[in-house]
């Protein structure tokens, strides 16, 4: 809750808590907490009450009445009547639960505050937008009308100067992040108001800073969203590579993320649900699948473009593009796996808990890590022995790290702002989720795009290891 939020809720509190005190502290407190609690509702009003307010305000206000009658008499000399204890105390506890409500609701319910990224570098971002001249857009009947793609990317800035405004969470103008806010809440069947304060929320990067005038090339790491996800579901985990010297470069699929906002104004919907045919959506997300990856492929080529000062830009030659890996939550952790398996110019692949769908051919070339939550045959007997498969069918060693307390949502910004049912993300805490993904995808990335010295493959099971059930798969395992 804001300070402003607490104020008000302090004020509620106060109101009723002054009817059971001695009677000579009963009219100043009662004041001074009227006047706290109607300051603080009329600035909220100004910059817009969240709805884990109302609970708060309805609970003043049942109270506020029974609170000032006794002053107002006392000062126009009427008769002073006051309800016996027994006839109080019910609605001064039904208040007060009222009240507590707001609190409950916020914290299940917060605008999501962003882990402070651990690396030595400040952390900037900005979007772009590039259009494929070569291939046309599938999920349209235009013939003329060309897959365009908008892409954010997190990078090594210059630290700002204190007070420097960060970055909207989930788009570029609290406008599109409202756009995108309701779009997702819609795609799980949520009124949007329910998550309005992440549309609220400002991340650790500020927008188009200036690149930092150290560290040399960064190597770069592209992410492909879940199902319906946007660019920004992985923010917190993007800002933390970001600080350790990545460039990473995150996709809206469009018509398959929830809504795109093209730079013209156009917004894009999905157009891609599930059928509940397991067997038909198996085919359906093996084509979603591949327009991600030739997506992947495609954002590389662009960003190749920049590295070699192709393209003026402030990143211009800061990119080093001969060390690249592909990663993607869910859906957009099968996309990589294939973008890899297609393009040789990806050097590495990290899959958070994605199904691999389509072919597991040819074989994969680069190392891979796959991130998963604890997944058994009586939850899903398919994913694990495609997952193994997929890692087996591959020429370097890979990994699958199962990580205890993690559930599918764990891998993205979801623990941040949504409420903290295990079952939906986890039991690892708001704190602690993003840090694990984060950590153990730094140490994958360390070891396969930086090259650290000695034993790579014994070095990175190490790191792992401290994290979860490792199973580390060699060369010919499937043989």
């Amino acid at each position: 809750m804001s300070p402003l939020e607490v104020l008000a809720l302090l004020g509620a509190v106060a109101l009723v808590v002054g009817r059971w005190l001695p009677p000579v502290a009963r009219p100043g407190v009662t004041i001074a907490a009227g006047a706290v609690l109607v300051l603080s509702a009329i600035v909220l009003s100004g910059v817009g009450i969240r709805w884990q307010m109302l609970p708060v305000l309805a609970g003043a206000a049942v109270t506020l009445p029974f609170a000032l009658s006794p002053l107002l008499r006392r000062r126009t000399g009427k008769p002073m009547w006051r309800a016996r204890w027994w006839l109080a105390l019910p609605g001064s506890v039904a208040c007060v639960g009222l009240i507590a409500m707001g609190p409950v609701a916020a914290w299940a319910f917060p605008v999501p505050v962003f882990p402070e990224p651990s690396g030595r570098f400040a952390v900037g971002t900005r979007v772009v937008q590039w259009t494929d001249p070569r291939r046309p857009e599938t999920f349209t009947a235009d013939p003329h009308d060309r897959r365009t793609v908008v892409v954010q990317l997190w990078y090594p800035a210059r630290k700002s100067p204190a007070g420097t405004r960060r970055a909207q969470y989930l788009g570029r103008t609290e406008h599109e992040a409202r756009t995108v806010s309701d779009a997702l809440a819609g795609q799980v069947g949520l009124p949007g108001f329910l998550v309005d304060g992440v549309a609220r929320a400002h991340t650790r990067a500020v927008l188009n800073a200036p690149v930092a005038d150290r560290g040399g090339r960064f190597p770069v790491v592209l992410f492909s969203p879940g199902s319906g996800g946007v660019r920004t579901q992985n923010t917190a985990w993007a800002e933390e590579l970001a600080s350790h010297g990545y460039l990473v470069a995150a996709l809206d699929h469009p018509y398959d993320s929830a809504v795109v906002v093209l730079t013209d104004g156009r917004t894009l919907h999905t157009r891609t649900a599930s059928t509940g045919d397991r067997d038909r959506d198996a085919v359906l997300s093996t084509g979603w699948t591949a327009v991600r990856a030739a997506d992947l492929s495609f954002v590389l080529t662009q960003l190749d473009r920049l590295g070699r000062g192709g393209t003026a830009g402030p990143l211009t030659g800061r990119l080093d593009t001969g060390r690249v890996a592909v990663t993607g939550h869910s859906m957009g952790g099968a996309a990589a796996l294939r973008a890899a398996r297609q393009d040789h110019r990806f050097d590495a692949v990290v899959d958070l808990d994605g199904y691999p769908h389509g072919p597991t051919s040819p074989s994969l070339h680069q190392p891979a890590l796959a991130l998963t939550q604890a997944v058994t045959p009586g939850t899903d007997p398919r994913y694990i022995p495609r997952l193994t498969m997929a890692l087996e069918h591959n020429t370097v060693t890979s990994y699958r790290l199962t990580i205890p307390g993690a559930a599918h949502l764990t891998f993205m910004d979801g623990p941040l702002y949504l409420p903290p049912v295990p079952s939906l993300v986890g039991s690892l805490g708001r704190t602690e989720s993003p840090h694990v993904v984060a950590a153990t995808t730094l140490a994958f990335l360390d070891t396969t795009l930086r090259h650290q010295p000695g034993d790579l493959a014994g070095v990175l099971a190490g790191v792992l290891a401290g994290y979860g059930d490792l199973s580390v798969h060699h060369p010919g395992d499937s043989r």
